[in-house]
């Protein structure tokens, strides 16, 4: 019952923390695009016209995140019994869509700048709406590590990964207007390239991270043996195999055989298997655990020699 209460506490943790950094991040991508439209009329500056998209594009992403994650964190159901923490992968595959079709919008343009190189107007303007985006965007980019820190959402993970994307954008763009300023009139259309090049990169990241997730890739190795160690340290658990590892969102599914002495009773084998499990779940704060308790006597000879006894 304890274990109960304590993974659902963990997962409203989960919920409050995820829908705070998504609406954190919707908000300031309003106002960062009202920001950068009205500076990139003011301006014409290319590097404005590149970060005034890529925060619509934050803006469109941040906005599927916030549905996205509300089918994430809703509870198992009839049809859907481990969950719905894949959707939190959709909406990583989702936003890099985003990402990437800003990216390639970026680079065509940054072209066409570096052929039709031009001063840029106005520069004070795009300058303090510069300045005004580093500060908001720096705001959230430490909300977002923080939350990221407690969930280890990919789908926060994925939007952070725009926000990062905009400091450096934001800072790229302040030294882009400074430098077109008749120092050197290709700053604005290389930085902008730069800037689609960047996001390529970080959104293929996010990819396959979303990928591996959907594909039910096993957990890294270090937490495998982590499982493995916690298992047999129970003085009555003599191995462990078959184990097999998924993770879905926030949770963490893990099974597995656990070898035990022929002569123990019905009863004392699943007093020992539950308390293995409430050792993994001290583990792992929001997870499933399956565990099929095994006979020494029936287990192959060849698994005594590979697996973990």
């Amino acid at each position: 019952m304890k274990q109960v209460e304590s993974q659902n506490s963990d997962t409203s943790k989960y919920a409050i923390y995820v829908r705070f950094a998504a609406i954190a991040a919707t908000s300031t991508a309003l106002i960062l695009v009202a920001l950068k439209i009205y500076a990139w009329f003011v301006t014409g500056a290319s590097a404005m016209l590149a970060s005034a998209t890529d925060s619509m594009l934050d803006l469109f992403a941040s906005l599927a995140n916030v549905f996205i994650l509300r089918l994430a964190l809703a509870p198992a159901d009839e049809d859907h019994k481990f969950g719905h923490g894949k959707a939190e992968s959709i909406a990583g595959l989702v936003q890099s869509a985003f990402v990437l079709g800003s990216a390639l919008l970026l680079l065509f343009h940054g072209v066409e700048r570096l052929q039709n190189p031009k001063v840029i107007e106005q520069s004070e303007v795009g300058i303090w709406v510069s300045i005004i985006a580093v500060v908001l965007t720096l705001g959230l980019v430490v909300i977002q590590k923080w939350v990221i820190n407690k969930t280890s959402s990919v789908a926060i993970s994925a939007d952070s990964l725009h926000y990062q994307s905009d400091l450096i954008l934001n800072l790229g763009v302040l030294v882009a207007i400074i430098l077109s300023q008749g120092i050197w009139v290709y700053a604005d259309g290389l930085f902008t390239i730069g800037v689609g090049i960047f996001l390529i990169v970080g959104a293929s990241k996010i990819v396959w991270l979303s990928i591996d997730h959907l594909m039910d890739k096993e957990l890294e190795e270090e937490k495998l043996e982590l499982i493995r160690q916690t298992v047999l340290s129970h003085p009555k658990a003599l191995g462990i195999h078959e184990l097999r590892t998924r993770q879905a969102g926030q949770h963490t599914f893990i099974q597995f055989h656990l070898v035990l002495d022929d002569l123990l009773s019905l009863y004392d084998a699943h007093a020992i298997a539950d308390d293995v499990e409430a050792s993994l779940q001290e583990l792992f704060s929001d997870c499933e655990i399956f565990i099929h308790q095994d006979p020494k006597s029936v287990v192959p000879r060849e698994l005594e020699d590979k697996e973990n006894f």
